[in-house]
């Protein structure tokens, strides 16, 4: 039975659940609504509130594609643009010291997710480390990942960077507020996956987010995805050709657009981008000079990013799950890698084709794709911070039987499931029905002690040593771990200078 059980925060009083071992805050707002006038602008810190506000049920979702849909999204979870909320999940016990913190970002390319997905709820977390956990919604799509600042006016200015503008918002409410809920505003760990990733590494990179947290972790991230003004400008304009918008009146476009003609528009708008630039993604962060004064790869590369300890690393294979079941973005056909090389670094390509000596077979398509969109930008991203502050590197290679059955193998997103102890649930034990479950088991265990110790400690378990650029030591999570030394040193070599769009 759930007892409700009550915080003070700096904008108000909140109302959550008390269950037997956790209590629980769902769609607390940290920016007012970004509606109306609101729209295309920076989040806006949250009027105070008198009496108490219910936190019981999730907030909205995120708007996003159609094909959200896919998701339940708009059955379970009602979408709107009334969406900047978090969620706050601690243990009912009390404790003495204040718990870690650690701050999840959903992945979704930028154009789906919510941080209701079951996935993400953090008990296994809680439960095993002592943590409190907190996970939030962003803005996403065209509303959170195009630059429309090229029409701004004094009248009506539009910012750059929404979504991960969101994500700071968010941070800063955590930096106030999670002290009331148990946690310590001084051990805050950010992680994410995928597109929450590739948050994540932006975050490292970003002025206004100095000070807000104190170690990350980057699962899967498409590093290298943060595109100059020229191309984001001219993505905007032909999002804005989709959308109808008349020369001259840009700005009362955007502003009239509902929510499903932007959706619309925007679905129209990647198919467009993404045939004559695969791999890139369509909505992405931008270098902006403000909230991003250079792309993220870059900063890492020189340096110059925030000095914490981070964890960085990918799958065996990111790639499977998009050639499974399909991604215009990605470069899974021949004619697609050759218009990735002849966009980015053609002095390449043959040399890259080289160290794939089955190509152009699935099996080298799909190995390709996945190196050139997470594996070398985050191994880029690795060999940077290690100069300046303690990096671990991992590859996840575990996969039960059926996944390889399917075809898919250690694919994109698989080590969500042991990183948040989902193998009892039933999305956990469906990937086991052929066997597996034991070792899956294991591996959860493994992966939730080293991320926990590194949230309350800033290094993981002692089994996994440092990352430099000179041995390139990187744990392999499988049904046993081990320790290896520059694995696949012939394609990290073959693809030396290769540096993406820009």
């Amino acid at each position: 039975m759930a007892l409700i059980t009550e915080v003070e925060t700096a904008e108000g009083r909140v109302r959550g659940r008390r269950y037997r071992d956790f209590l629980s805050w769902r769609g607390i707002p940290f920016a007012l609504p970004p509606m109306g006038r609101l729209r295309f602008r920076s989040p806006r810190p949250m009027t105070p509130w008198e009496g108490v506000r219910d936190a019981l049920s999730w907030g909205f979702a995120p708007p996003q594609m159609k094909f959200a849909t896919m998701m339940g999204l708009g059955k379970y979870q009602p979408m709107s643009e009334d969406c900047l909320t978090l969620n706050v999940l601690a243990p009912a016990a009390p404790s003495a010291r204040p718990r870690p913190v650690m701050v999840y970002i959903h992945g979704g390319g930028y154009v789906i997710g919510t941080s209701a997905t079951m996935v993400y709820g953090g008990q296994g977390l809680v439960e095993h480390g002592d943590i409190v956990y907190v996970s939030l919604n962003y803005r996403l799509g065209p509303l959170g990942y195009l630059d429309f600042s090229e029409f701004s006016t004094p009248s009506r200015p539009i910012e750059s960077n929404l979504g991960l503008r969101d994500q700071i918002a968010a941070l800063e409410w955590v930096r106030r507020n999670i002290a009331a809920f148990g946690g310590d505003p001084d051990n805050v760990t950010v992680f994410g996956e995928s597109a929450g990733g590739n948050s994540v590494v932006s975050l490292m990179s970003s002025p206004h987010a100095e000070g807000l947290f104190n170690r990350s972790i980057s699962q899967s991230a498409d590093a290298g995805v943060c595109y100059g003004r020229e191309r984001s400008q001219r993505w905007a304009r032909i999002f804005l050709d989709e959308l109808g918008a008349e020369d001259g009146r840009e700005v009362q476009a955007l502003e009239a657009a509902g929510v499903r003609h932007l959706g619309k528009a925007g679905l129209s708008f990647m198919r467009r981008a993404l045939e004559d630039e695969p791999g890139t993604l369509g909505y992405a962060p931008v270098v902006d000079g403000d909230v991003l004064p250079m792309a993220p790869l870059d900063a890492f590369v020189e340096g110059k990013t925030h000095r914490v300890p981070m964890i960085i690393g990918t799958n065996r294979r990111e790639g499977a799950l998009f050639r499974k079941f399909g991604d215009e973005g990605m470069p899974l056909t021949t004619d697609r890698v050759d218009l990735l090389f002849e966009n980015t670094e053609p002095q390449l390509r043959e040399r890259v084709l080289a160290a794939y000596p089955s190509y152009p077979s699935d099996g080298a398509l799909t190995a390709l794709c996945g190196d050139a969109m997470f594996w070398k930008p985050s191994l880029d991203c690795a060999d940077g911070h290690a100069q300046t502050a303690p990096t671990y590197c991992y590859r996840y290679d575990y996969a039960p039987r059926l996944m390889d059955t399917l075809g898919l193998g250690a694919t994109h997103a698989t080590e969500l499931v042991p990183v948040f102890g989902l193998g009892e649930t039933t999305f956990g034990k469906s990937m086991t029905a052929l066997g597996g479950a034991r070792d899956l088991r294991g591996v959860s265990r493994r992966m939730q002690g080293h991320w926990l110790r590194f949230a309350r400690e800033g290094a993981p378990m002692d089994t996994w040593p440092r990352y430099d650029a000179h041995e390139r030591r990187t744990m392999i999570f499988d049904r046993r771990d081990r320790v290896v030394s520059d694995p696949r040193r012939e394609r990290r070599e073959a693809w030396e200078g290769f540096r993406g769009y820009r």
